[in-house]
């Protein structure tokens, strides 16, 4: 699983699958925001919350077409079924993958970012706590959605119609626990909602995405 996981990281790297490309794009969106709404520093610190979660939920999108993708055009997902290794540990190993080169470096991003938006002091944890606890759900939400449009040609687009539903849940507790830390409140009980979809996802989603590509495969 190791060894998967580090190749995995390498062709984020070096095809371009993710690494960067999410973070850039986070970058976009925050800074374009301030220009859109204009000189108004309150405004900015009420929308920070919602638009650093959707910056992030977007950003996470960009990349997931390209979980199996190149693994299915070289032949290579064929043979990591027949491997020895179940299909559900290398569908989690995808999605964790994808977390590491996309929703990591989004996690760590935020804070910084923040400062662009005005965000207020009060917010800046329950802004990382809540992302560090919701972008691994993104990835494997994503991750299903990518095995259910695997062997698609040009499924990029049918995978976003998929998934985005599926990460409402996520973005509305995310937001919620940013918001009510940026606003003085108590935000435990949205980021114990968060953590319970994350937790429910990696439990189970795995075996749904296994499932699914062994379809595609037949």
């Amino acid at each position: 699983m190791i060894a998967l996981l580090m190749r995995d990281l390498r062709l984020a790297v070096r095809a371009g699958g993710g690494f960067g490309l999410g973070l850039a794009f986070f970058l976009i969106v925050v800074t374009l925001v301030p220009f859109a709404v204009g000189p108004r520093g309150d405004l900015h610190s009420v929308i920070a919350p919602g638009i650093l979660w959707l910056g992030a939920l977007l950003a996470c999108l960009l990349s997931l077409d390209r979980i199996f993708a190149l693994d299915h055009e070289d032949g290579s997902l064929d043979l990591l079924a027949t491997a020895p290794l179940p299909l559900e540990a290398l569908t989690a190993v995808k999605a964790l993958a994808h977390w590491l080169t996309t929703g990591l470096p989004l996690v760590l991003a935020a804070p910084v970012l923040a400062v662009l938006l005005s965000l207020p002091g009060e917010g800046y944890l329950p802004l990382t706590l809540s992302l560090a606890l919701g972008t691994p759900a993104l990835s494997v939400i994503g991750t299903f959605g990518a095995a259910l449009t695997v062997g698609i040609r040009r499924g990029g687009l049918l995978l976003s119609l998929l998934v985005l539903p599926l990460y409402v849940p996520t973005l509305i507790f995310g937001a919620e626990a940013a918001r009510r830390g940026a606003e003085g409140q108590d935000y435990a009980m949205p980021l114990l909602m968060l953590a319970g979809i994350t937790c429910g996802t990696i439990a189970l989603l795995p075996f749904a995405s296994a499932a699914v590509v062994r379809v595609n495969l037949r």
